[in-house]
């Protein structure tokens, strides 16, 4: 049996606020793009960078909520970490053209900056597709970690490398 794979990782910036659309089904999605860039030395020093667009699309799936958490904390700007599968479609246009598009079907993210708006907040706030039934997609938040940054400034290392 051959096996084979189709994942995307990004981390990016949102280029603008997501579209939020709901289908004749009752479903919902969240459309957006996310930014990638590269950035090297050519073979004369100087520095060149290069962005790549990525349309990212979120669906509501079983009892995951993703494209509500889309819709409830990603704004344009927005530091995203985007796990997801590549999809590619065509279909006629009004005037009879093929149009051809490349999408992330995202089944995962992370929101990696902090909250605008000065909230102490500024933990990463994680969202997934849930693994099994019955898990609820979550939106970080929890108390528990709420002194983790502060752990991270702590000069006191007693690791031994």
């Amino acid at each position: 049996m051959s096996r084979s794979l189709n994942k995307a990782t990004l981390i990016g910036n949102v280029g603008s606020d997501p579209e939020i659309r709901s289908t004749s089904n009752g479903g919902r999605v969240a459309t957006f793009s996310l930014a990638t860039s590269n950035i090297w030395n050519d073979a004369s020093g100087t520095k060149q960078e290069k962005t790549e667009w990525h349309r990212c699309v979120v669906w509501n799936q079983g009892k995951s909520g993703l494209a509500d958490v889309v819709e409830r904390y990603v704004k344009k700007g927005e530091k995203l970490f985007v796990e997801g599968e590549i999809n590619y479609r065509q279909w006629q246009d009004k005037d009879g053209q093929t149009k051809y598009t490349t999408e992330i079907k995202v089944r995962e993210l992370i929101l990696l900056g902090g909250r605008s708006g000065g909230s102490d907040d500024d933990a990463p706030r994680r969202s997934s597709a849930p693994a099994k039934a019955g898990s609820k997609a979550s939106s970080g938040g929890s108390d528990d970690f709420a002194d983790f940054p502060g752990a991270l400034q702590d000069e006191d290392d007693d690791l031994p490398f």
